[in-house]
């Protein structure tokens, strides 16, 4: 049996202080270091071992994990006179589960890399509670087969650690995904203010329409059937009557004096997708004036969304 890694855990803030609990739970031997060493003592008194510098931990252990607020902390952890880089060795493995940025990742992979070891950006989603709980997602971007090796490390504190593809594909994802959970927020709030203010007492227009086909449906799912596969034919609902819906909210928000800074710009998009003649297709089909713009094209296999849809 292969002899069990040694964890290097560096920021023991709200998420990173439970992911670290969880793999001393899971019976790592663990070396910390925070800002703040009262943070730690938890973990101290449990067992872990304090590291004064992050190059400390780089040196006691085989695979280095960093949960920092964002890139100038990761910058600073890495490449400080102190850092990880100082003192990194051999193929150690390094996951950061920051929310970081492509250019940072891409330049402290590099510079791992020229010291023998491999990086993997990892952002985590799930929160506080999922940290504690072990009920995480992990999106992974880096070298797959050495993240193959490791993928048992972080099944300890993950129940949804995935690899998705080269450095920089976990960030990627991280952020797509939260931007899209604020920019949802945003239309929420504004739809939610319209409905209140036109009469609807907010615990019934909630109950209301989280039972309706968008609240019942995960926010993602709804890429899959027309979005993801380019197919807008034969229509679901049709993008002239969607855009008819559009146009009789954003006229009630008019009449009662609702700012609805999100639905115009929504129905602007509808309108233009009119224009093309695109008014009996799909009302999904709107949303490739975006791919236009970006100048690439979505086609994935219907099949291969069906698959993940039945099994994951």
């Amino acid at each position: 049996m292969a002899e069990q890694p040694t964890i290097g855990f560096i920021g023991l803030g709200t998420m990173g202080a439970r992911i670290a609990g969880n793999f001393q739970k899971a019976g790592y031997r663990l070396f910390v270091h925070d800002l703040r060493r009262g943070a730690a003592e938890p973990l101290l008194s449990g067992g872990a071992a304090w590291a004064d510098t992050p190059a400390s931990v780089a040196r006691a252990a085989s695979v280095i994990f960093t949960s920092l607020p964002g890139p100038p902390e990761v910058e600073s952890v890495v490449f400080a006179r102190d850092g990880i880089l100082s003192g990194i060795h051999g193929a150690a493995r390094y996951f950061d589960l920051s929310t970081n940025s492509l250019s940072v990742v891409k330049r402290v992979h590099a510079a791992v890399a020229e010291r023998g070891g491999h990086m993997f950006d990892a952002p985590v989603s799930g929160g506080p509670a999922g940290a504690a709980s072990g009920k995480l997602a992990i999106w992974v971007g880096g070298e797959e087969s050495i993240y193959r090796q490791n993928e048992a490390i972080l099944t300890a504190v993950a129940d949804q650690a995935r690899y998705i593809g080269p450095i920089g594909s976990g960030t990627i994802a991280k952020l797509v995904h939260n931007c899209a959970g604020y920019a949802i927020s945003t239309a929420l709030a504004e739809v939610v203010a319209l409905g209140v203010k036109a009469g609807l007492e907010p615990l019934q227009l909630w109950r209301a329409v989280r039972q309706g086909a968008v609240g019942r449906r995960r926010t993602f799912d709804a890429l899959a059937g027309n979005f993801l596969t380019g197919q807008f034919e034969p229509p679901n609902f049709m993008l002239k009557l969607a855009h008819k819906d559009v146009s009789l909210a954003t006229a009630l928000g008019r009449e009662l004096g609702v700012p609805m800074r999100i639905a115009n710009l929504t129905l602007e998009e509808m309108t233009e997708a009119m224009g093309r003649g695109w008014g009996e297709r799909d009302s999904r089909v709107a949303m490739t004036l975006e791919t236009e713009r970006a100048g690439i094209e979505i086609k994935v296999d219907p099949e291969k969304i069906k698959k993940i849809l039945d099994t994951e």
